[in-house]
C-alpha cells in the first residue's frame, strides 16, 4: 500500500460460534466509539489482511474485521480434507455477518469489499438495507455466471494463455471427463498431502498471474504457504463450480434495494479478473452509486486503487 493509515493492532479480537460446527476470528481496531466498519475480504478464501485496518482512520472508525467460514483464523480449516465445506455458501456468509454484527452490539455499518468480497458484500446489503449505512465495493463482481466463466478458463484465458495452459497441463493425466474446476477441487481434496500441495501450487500461480498492473510473474507472495494455498484453492474452486450459489444476475436485478444507500465503486482500467463493465452494470442497476475508475490499476489495491479507497472512507466518516 502506498497510502492508507498508519498500522494499528486490534484492541479486542474473538472467535464466534456460527454454527455447523464453525467459528469465525473477528477483531476490533480504531475508536470503540467511532463509526462503525465491516471488511469483507476477497478470495474467497483469502482471509482478511492487516492491510485492511489502515484503510480507515482509527480516530474516526471502529474497524471490524473477519476470516470467512474455513479459512484465515477460523476454524476448521479449509487446509484440511475432512473440513466439510458443505455449510460454506455465501447465504450462510451473509448470516455471519448479521451474526457478528448483533454479537458486536453494532446497529448499523459502513461495508467494504473487495473482488469477491464486493459480491459478498452487494448480496449481504441487497439483503440487510438496514443495517448499511453505506457500501464501497472494488474490484467489483457481481457474481454472475459470465465472470467465473471468464476467470475459469473463458475470456481471461485469452490473456494469459502460457499460464492457463499450465493450470490444464497440470492435470491432463488425471482429469478425464471433468471439467477443470471440478478436477481441481477433487485434488484439493485429496488425502495426499503432497496431492493437494501440488494441486495448489498449480492453481494459485494462475492466480497469482492475473491481478497485478503490470502483470507479475511467478507464485505471489501470499501462496508459499502450502496451507494458505491449499485452503485459498480449495474454498475458491468450492465457489466457482456453484457459480457462488447465486442465481445468474440476481445481484443485478435487486441492486434497486439501494436505491436510498450511499456507495462508491471503484475499479482498475486493467484489472484483468473483474473488468470495469461489472461495475459500469452495477452502476446502471444502481445509479445512486459513484463509479471512480483508476486509470493506471489492476485488481489489486495499488496503482491508487488504496488511495481511492481511503478518500471514500474519508468521506463517509463524516456522515
Amino acid at each position: 500500500m502506498t497510502a492508507g493509515f498508519p498500522e494499528i493492532a486490534p484492541y479486542e479480537s474473538g472467535m464466534l460460534d456460527v454454527g455447523d460446527g464453525n467459528a469465525i476470528y473477528w477483531e476490533t481496531c480504531g475508536n470503540p466509539a467511532g463509526k462503525p466498519a465491516v471488511v469483507l475480504h476477497g478470495g474467497p478464501g483469502s482471509g482478511c489482511g492487516e492491510f485492511f485496518r489502515r484503510f480507515f482512520d482509527p480516530d474516526r472508525y471502529c474497524i471490524v474485521l473477519f476470516d470467512q467460514r474455513n479459512c484465515g483464523r477460523s476454524t476448521p480449516h479449509a487446509s484440511e480434507p475432512a473440513t466439510d465445506l458443505t455449510s460454506n455458501t455465501t447465504a450462510n456468509l451473509v448470516g455471519d455477518v448479521e451474526l457478528l454484527r448483533d454479537h458486536l452490539g453494532i446497529e448499523r455499518w459502513l461495508v467494504l469489499g473487495g473482488s469477491w468480497g464486493s459480491t459478498l458484500g452487494l448480496t449481504y446489503a441487497e439483503g440487510n438495507t438496514a443495517s448499511v449505512t453505506e457500501l464501497i465495493l472494488f474490484g467489483v463482481t457481481t457474481g454472475r455466471h459470465s465472470e467465473f466463466d471468464w476467470a475459469f478458463g473463458g475470456g481471461l484465458a485469452l490473456f494469459f494463455p502460457e499460464q492457463w495452459g499450465r493450470v490444464e497441463a497440470a492435470v491432463a493425466d488425471v482429469r478425464g471427463d471433468e471439467g477443470i474446476l471440478e478436477t481441481y477441487h477433487r485434488l484439493l481434496s485429496d488425502p495426499d498431502a503432497a496431492v493437494r500441495e501440488r494441486a495448489a501450487e498449480a492453481w494459485c500461480l494462475w492466480e497469482s498471474a492475473t491481478p497485478d498492473w503490470p502483470p507479475k510473474i511467478g507464485l505471489a507472495e501470499r501462496f508459499r504457504d502450502p496451507r494458505y494455498a491449499v485452503a485459498f484453492a480449495r474454498i475458491a474452486t468450492h465457489y466457482a463450480r456453484h457459480n457462488a450459489f447465486l442465481d445468474d444476475g440476481v445481484l443485478l436485478r435487486d441492486a434497486t434495494a439501494l436505491a436510498d444507500t450511499a456507495g462508491v465503486l471503484i475499479n482498475g482500467r486493467f484489472d484483468f479478473g473483474a473488468p470495469i463493465a461489472n461495475a459500469w452494470a452495477l452502476k446502471q442497476a444502481w445509479p445512486r452509486a459513484e463509479l471512480v475508475i483508476v486509470d493506471d490499476a489492476g485488481h489489486g489495491v495499488g496503482g491508487g486503487i488504496d488511495g481511492e479507497i481511503v478518500r471514500a472512507t474519508q468521506r463517509f466518516a463524516r456522515v
